[in-house]
């Protein structure tokens, strides 16, 4: 891939990433927001954080399935964005929801499922953005990185419970979601256990190799 096409789709990445936030932006400038504009913002966001955490998640399935490497330069910037969208998720239910009020805040935390995996989903992910930058991958060495970074399918297993438990009765679209991570997570295991079993008959080949001489 050039560094052109590379740009380019970077390019994609940010115009998709902020038209959603540019979108809301303007339905609350032209008073657009219904009769509940605190639900219309947080679900918007959280809708989105989805969205992009799956994306991001679907970067290396879907070089696995078509053999391609360019969607590996998109994950990091995805999963970036993923990680702004939840934190004003957040911010929104601390700032319009509670303003500010920590203990009710901790109270809800324990006492409604959905936002004690909602938590956890954000937790997930701070460390993920804190070593998103390249000194951080040559500091912590490849392989600590990479196991470190499987935390974004912890991320999305809560965030997708979260959407599950909230829902209302009728509700399709948190399915949709589960479906699509359900595929995600299946490819990984696929692709893994291949290379067990191609690394397990390497080594019965290797061990096997001096007998036959």
């Amino acid at each position: 891939m050039t560094r052109r096409t590379r740009v380019a789709l970077k390019v994609g990445v940010w115009a998709g990433g902020l038209a959603p936030l540019l979108l809301l932006g303007y339905r609350a400038w032209t008073d657009d927001l219904g009769a509940n504009p605190i639900s219309v913002i947080t679900n918007t966001l959280g809708d989105w954080t989805l969205r992009i955490l799956l994306a991001s998640l679907a970067m290396t399935p879907f070089r696995i399935v078509f053999g391609l490497s360019w969607p590996i330069a998109l994950r990091r910037l995805l999963g970036l964005f993923a990680f702004a969208y939840v934190c004003l998720h957040f911010s929104v239910w601390i700032v319009l929801d509670f303003f500010f009020d920590w203990p009710r805040m901790g109270a809800d935390i324990v006492k409604r499922p959905y936002i004690t995996l909602g938590m956890l989903a954000l937790l997930s992910l701070i460390p993920l953005a804190a070593t998103s930058t390249t000194g951080m991958i040559r500091r912590l060495g490849a392989r600590t990185w990479t196991r470190l970074h499987r935390l974004a399918y912890v991320a999305a297993v809560c965030a997708v419970l979260h959407y599950l438990w909230l829902a209302k009765v009728g509700v399709t679209d948190p399915y949709w979601y589960a479906g699509a991570l359900l595929v995600l997570l299946g490819i990984r295991v696929v692709d893994w256990s291949r290379r067990v079993i191609r690394r397990r008959a390497a080594a019965v080949a290797a061990s096997s190799a001096p007998l036959r001489s």
